[in-house]
């Protein structure tokens, strides 16, 4: 496997965050989300060929905008099904490709990126063909502020995973009201 960024960098910005103790098995776990796959033997894993393969769950809005991309793109893909409700994302053939367990995940040869947004980004620098976002650095910047509003501020508020710990620990009513008015808070600043 290989980086994408220097290993030491990554460890003196994790070694700041995190307890001493837990270092090396947390920062092994977080520069795992950093790498290239090399001859990955994962039955997750794509052919040979460089096309593209969408790890994916249909009711995810976070695997949503990424098919949206690639639709509007014009990129063909491969789909790959991940049920998150069967728990899918636990397996060791999807935690290969990302230890994080969450989709939407883009293999694009030897490169895998997790994250719709970092997936987003990564298609637009990679494909500029039909671009997503507008030349003009004003416009981009405000489509980028909606994005990163969305994907950092609303959307994590109403994960499955999220929404059903809530659940247990406040009960349906209480966890739905209080993903609502956050949702609220992030879309129109209430």
């Amino acid at each position: 496997m290989k980086f994408f960024h220097n290993p030491n960098h990554l460890h003196s910005l994790v070694s700041s965050i995190i307890d001493t103790s837990k270092k090396k098995a947390q920062f092994n776990y977080f520069t795992r989300c950093f790498t290239t796959r090399e001859n990955t033997e994962a039955s997750y894993s794509s052919s040979s060929s460089s096309k593209l393969v969408l790890y994916s769950y249909w009711q995810s809005s976070c695997s949503w905008r990424v098919r949206f991309a690639l639709n509007l793109k014009g990129l063909s893909y491969d789909y790959k099904p991940v049920n998150l409700e069967k728990g899918e994302q636990f397996s060791p053939e999807f935690e290969r490709l990302n230890p994080l367990h969450c989709v939407p995940v883009l293999v694009d040869g030897d490169v895998v990126v997790s994250d719709s947004f970092a997936i987003l980004l990564y298609l637009e620098e990679k494909y500029p063909q039909r671009p997503l976002l507008p030349a003009d650095p004003r416009l981009k910047a405000l489509n980028l502020q909606g994005a990163s509003i969305i994907s950092s501020s609303i959307q994590p508020l109403h994960m499955l995973s999220k929404l059903k710990y809530m659940e247990e620990k406040i009960g349906s009513e209480e966890s739905l009201s209080w993903a609502q008015l956050h949702i609220g808070k992030g879309f129109l600043g209430e």
